[in-house]
């Protein structure tokens, strides 16, 4: 994600980190170049050089336009979706952590000395697995190994058998809900604030359920094709329509035309998989730290470690 104070509308035409551009300049040079070689051939050789009229080029690109502001409008309700997914994240995992920090424990009653203690470390273990939950389920939606990051909040022990599922954010959620009810055999928690922690866990779940359906169902991949190939169609055959009204000024508006259609193709193809690592993606990192800040910190840990902080204007 790309983060930095508003510009001037002076320093907004020099900005390349952060913009498209960088990206897709092979395709803003080509279509130039070309546009650039038709004004040469028809300054040349006027009476023998193809031309046509600007009016087809107005109605296909005003439709052009339209079909590629629903696709990217769908494109940004993905990227938009992911992120209130990840902030739902933030709340059941600190929610839950709070619920488990503070309500789990024996009760007044018949509980014996020691057994508030061995809670307690109980449900900071817990609590631990939320944290690798949460990374888990950043390198689930990925495809990265997640094995540097769950070991650090998974006990030794069983790390290994955990790495080798094949759904390793859902195994962790089984094993959080299976805890649960070793607290309520052990009357550490009663039927209400089961119900109210396992709410929390179905959240989770719910999230996970969201974030695949978002990251294995991508938008159809024929409306993709058919948007591609007609940007490059329009902005390959524009300057055969602009040659005689503009002459050599031609180069420069294709280039122009070619940056915005271009760009808002590949803006989109972008932030239609908001989960991925490139500069407009979502920062799953950052907000994987931030949880594991307040966590850690909740668990009454000192050592924690810094805010992830933008690096070059982006936001990982």
């Amino acid at each position: 994600m790309i983060i930095r104070h508003r510009p001037s509308a002076w320093q907004l035409f020099f900005i390349l980190r952060g913009s498209i551009v960088l990206r897709i300049a092979p395709q803003i040079v080509l279509a130039a170049l070309f546009s650039l070689l038709i004004a040469y051939g028809q300054s040349r050789f006027p009476a023998d050089f193809p031309s046509f009229t600007l009016v087809p080029f107005s109605l296909i690109g005003l439709a052009f336009s339209i079909f590629l502001g629903f696709r990217n409008t769908a494109s940004y309700d993905r990227y938009w979706e992911g992120r209130k997914l990840w902030g739902q994240l933030v709340i059941d995992a600190r929610s839950l952590a709070r619920q488990l920090l503070t309500l789990m424990g024996p009760s007044r009653a018949d509980g014996h000395a020691g057994e508030t203690a061995e809670a307690k470390a109980f449900a900071c273990e817990m609590v631990r697995k939320i944290i690798a939950f949460t990374y888990a389920l950043k390198h689930h939606l990925r495809s990265s190994d997640a094995a540097a990051d769950v070991t650090r909040f998974w006990p030794a022990a069983d790390v290994s058998s955990l790495l080798k599922r094949g759904h390793v954010p859902d195994a962790i959620l089984l094993s959080l809900s299976a805890e649960l009810r070793q607290c309520r055999d052990r009357e550490w928690l009663s039927d209400q604030m089961l119900r109210a922690m396992d709410e929390r866990l179905t959240s989770l779940a719910t999230v996970l359920a969201a974030c695949e359906r978002i990251r294995y169902t991508p938008l159809p991949f024929a409306y993709t094709l058919l948007l591609h190939r007609t940007a490059y169609l329009y902005c390959f055959l524009l300057p055969f329509g602009l040659v005689e009204t503009i002459g050599m000024m031609t180069p420069l508006v294709v280039a122009i035309v070619s940056y915005t259609f271009f760009g808002l193709d590949a803006l989109g193809d972008e932030i239609e998989e908001p989960f991925g690592d490139l500069p407009n993606d979502l920062p799953l990192d950052a907000i994987s730290r931030t949880i594991e800040i307040n966590l850690r910190e909740a668990m009454g840990e000192t050592d924690l470690p810094p805010p992830l902080k933008p690096v070059d204007y982006c936001l990982m």
